[in-house]
């Protein structure tokens, strides 16, 4: 998973990963990917109401061995601060935890690969659909 443009992986693009979606695995060869420590942690949620929780946090675990995990930060709560108010403004609310996904595009200059729509409500976010 290294290549030329960076992106930030939405957990859905994760989620589809996991699955052996082959649209996913061609663009991860040419692609250089992050992943947010809050796409990490609906991972692990999904892993503790699973019944197959042991072969998920294997996948979690090597997924955290090939990418790098970006934290939580003061600049990504800054980011936060200012698309909730945007969204708000439109009254087009998203998912809190996309809110934070999309902060951390900004804060590392990165495209959000997603399947969510929904992402389109934020102003100046760069967006890839895979």
């Amino acid at each position: 998973m290294t290549g030329g443009e960076r992106y930030l992986l939405d957990t859905v693009i994760v989620a589809a990963y996991f699955n052996r979606d082959p649209s996913v695995l061609s663009r991860l060869e040419l692609a250089n990917v992050y992943v947010s420590s809050v796409t990490i942690g609906e991972l692990f949620f999904g892993d503790y109401k699973s019944t197959q929780r042991d072969e998920n946090l294997a996948r979690i675990r090597a997924l955290a061995d090939l990418v790098r995990i970006l934290p939580v930060a003061t600049t990504t709560a800054d980011h936060y601060g200012k698309i909730k108010l945007q969204l708000q403004r439109k009254g087009r609310p998203i998912p809190e935890n996309d809110i934070w996904i999309a902060a951390a595009a900004f804060q590392y200059d990165l495209v959000l690969a997603t399947r969510d729509a929904h992402f389109e409500h934020i102003e100046g976010l760069r967006l890839q659909a895979w």
